[in-house]
């Protein structure tokens, strides 16, 4: 081979080896950038490159490119992180109880003059930031439901179901069972939580019937789940339009009508039987006879439905302020402790409940379930008690006290309160349940404070001068208090 060809091939050799390693460089100094795309921390708001596309490196066209330098490849500069859209967590820090009893004691407003059980405690530690006759027992009104509620979830645990069933002895006879079920309805409707129906039974039973080749039945109807007077001789007469007699067996809560309040029906359970009746007629099934009857223990169930569980029922319950349902639950805890379902041995098993949480106070009494008795008395103290007890990570069972609080402003019996400039800060913030009688007003619940402090307080007040003039109280001193930076 002649010295000019063995030049052009040395030459040709040499152009190629540039090539291939100004590619390999190129490749070398794109993947630190590809592998930030891969692991999330690229820069910038643009897309991640390709691989392709991340380095391109032209060929050489001359030997002179030989020895060239390559062009370092810029590292991308990371850029300033947002500032964070929610504060930072704080360490718990205890509020000062004199801070807390100055915020309240400064709320003043004409026409409260009255006397109160107050009570507030933080939730984590249970220290005791302010105390006013806390000791004392005062009439409740309906902030009585929580206690109730905490008993029966206590009890019978938040996913408990109350049946309603039907069940047939013999050939061509029914008897409608009640479960206790407070929110049996007489139709599904759209509204949350669903509730077993009259309607859904009837199908059931009604296919179940035609299964066996049966078209025409007696119809019977057993209440008997609950024991004593359904009505509580502690309430007055006039009470009949805020409260039904409680039945184990009633649809939509007893009501005569479209709901409470209103007059309501002095047999419940005969009325859900007729609507029972009416339910099956329309699903092709005869009802012949409807009356009270009694149910054996052994006879077949034809069909059942369950109520909604218990928290959902607690929480309900607790956010519109419902009667009815808190005298239910009273006594099905009763009956779920193994006794009698009756005003009586209701009052024994909450109070023995209360007691075994470390709630019961020497200055309490209760009469039934829902707060109407004016002869309940409870003191604050056993309100925040409660109320930290039903918080707390060991009583998961009792959860639904606390999220069946209504918001501020928002929802419940709280949707239009805290409506003036002194109590608007605490909307969304305050939750809690309200109590209202005749001369009582009441609140009870919990707040997140300012300072990230989590509060349960209570305050219970008895013959204000004013009862508007105790409920914009009860509004400024719980917005007061979650403006708390009480340290």
């Amino acid at each position: 081979m002649s010295p000019k060809r063995i030049a052009l091939v040395v030459i040709a050799v040499t152009a190629a080896m540039v090539v291939v390693i100004s590619v390999i460089a190129g490749a070398i100094a794109a993947l630190p950038r590809e592998n930030r795309y891969a692991i999330g921390a690229q820069s910038g708001d643009s897309p991640a490159s390709s691989p392709a596309s991340t380095q391109s490196t032209p060929a050489p066209s001359s030997v002179s490119s030989a020895t060239a330098t390559p062009t370092p490849t810029p590292t991308p500069t990371e850029p300033d992180l947002p500032d964070p859209v929610l504060a930072a967590v704080l360490p718990r820090v205890v509020p000062d109880k004199t801070a807390v009893a100055a915020k309240i004691r400064a709320v003043k407003v004409k026409g409260m003059g009255a006397s109160y059980s107050g009570s507030v405690v933080e939730v984590g530690t249970g220290k005791v930031l302010y105390a006013h006759n806390a000791n004392r027992g005062y009439i409740p009104a309906s902030t009585m439901k929580l206690l109730t509620s905490t008993a029966a979830l206590s009890i019978l645990g938040p996913d408990h179901t109350f049946k309603t069933s039907v069940v047939s002895a013999k050939r061509g006879q029914i008897i409608l069972v009640g479960g206790g079920d407070p929110y049996l309805a007489r139709k599904a409707s759209a509204e949350y939580p669903k509730r077993a129906t009259i309607s859904g039974l009837a199908r059931a039973t009604a296919r179940r019937l035609k299964h066996d080749t049966i078209k025409k039945v007696s119809l019977g109807y057993d209440s008997s789940l609950f024991k004593g007077p359904a009505w509580n001789p502690r309430w007055p007469a006039f009470y009949g339009d805020s409260v039904s007699r409680t039945s184990a067996l009633w649809v939509d809560e007893g009501p005569i009508g479209f709901g409470a309040p209103g007059m309501r029906h002095r047999d419940p359970a005969k009325q859900a039987a007729t609507a029972f009746a009416d339910a099956l007629s329309k699903q092709g099934i005869t009802v012949t006879a409807t009356r009270r009857a009694h149910a054996p223990k052994s006879a077949p169930v034809v069909a059942k439905v369950s109520s909604m569980p218990l928290e959902r029922i607690v929480e309900h319950l607790i956010k519109v302020s419902d009667n009815d349902a808190a005298e239910v639950i009273y006594r099905q805890a009763a009956i779920g402790a193994g006794k009698p379902g009756s005003i009586a041995e209701a009052n024994k098993v909450v109070r023995a409940e209360l007691s075994k949480l470390g709630i019961w106070g020497a200055g309490m009494t209760i009469n039934d379930g829902s707060g109407l008795a004016r002869q309940t008395k409870v003191p604050a103290d056993s309100m925040v008690k409660m109320l930290r007890v039903a918080a707390e990570q060991r009583h998961p069972e009792l959860r639904a006290v606390i999220t069946g609080l209504s918001v501020a402003g928002v929802e419940g019996s709280l949707k239009r309160r805290y409506v003036d400039d002194q109590s608007l800060a605490a909307r969304g913030v305050v939750r809690a349940k309200t109590g209202t009688l005749n001369k009582v007003r009441s609140l009870a619940g919990v707040v997140r404070t300012a300072d990230g402090s989590l509060l349960a307080f209570a305050f219970l007040i008895n013959n204000p001068k004013n009862e508007y003039a105790a409920m914009v109280w009860l509004d400024r001193v719980t917005a007061a208090i979650s403006r708390c930076g009480c340290r």
